[in-house]
């Protein structure tokens, strides 16, 4: 079977590490990394990863916005993304669906379950 490809988009490098580490162990994922929205779009159209884990609150360009610059680009609308968020409450969990985003990690969250979440969320196998 193919390793899955993960595009971990946030600008905080602590945060990337972990995800990157946490996937890479328990899912043997290739994981790649980007510190910015456009950074993280950028690297959509090239590495064309399987998902997106997608942090909401960040400068320059948020991960709301971000989403929706993925999703106008015919070469990376197809990608699921998955929010990483502190912000989770339902109204949050609603607005998100109904933008059309997959689902919505809690941050911080366990580097112990962060694929199982992913699997649950994509349907995937583990």
């Amino acid at each position: 079977m193919i390793a899955k490809r993960i595009l971990v988009i946030d600008n905080e490098e602590y945060i990337q590490e972990v995800a990157k580490i946490c996937l890479e162990t328990v899912a043997c994922w290739q994981v790649i990394t980007a510190g910015s929205g456009e950074e993280g779009i950028s690297k959509a159209e090239t590495e064309q990863p399987d998902a997106i884990l997608l942090d909401v609150m960040m400068p320059d360009m948020d991960g709301v916005t971000t989403f929706e610059k993925l999703q106008a680009n015919p070469a990376t609308q197809n990608i699921p993304v998955i929010l990483l968020t502190a912000k989770i409450q339902a109204s949050d969990r609603r607005r998100y669906a109904e933008l059309g985003m997959c689902n919505a990690i809690a941050k911080p969250f366990d580097p112990l379950t962060l694929a199982n979440q992913v699997t649950e969320t994509l349907n995937w196998q583990l």
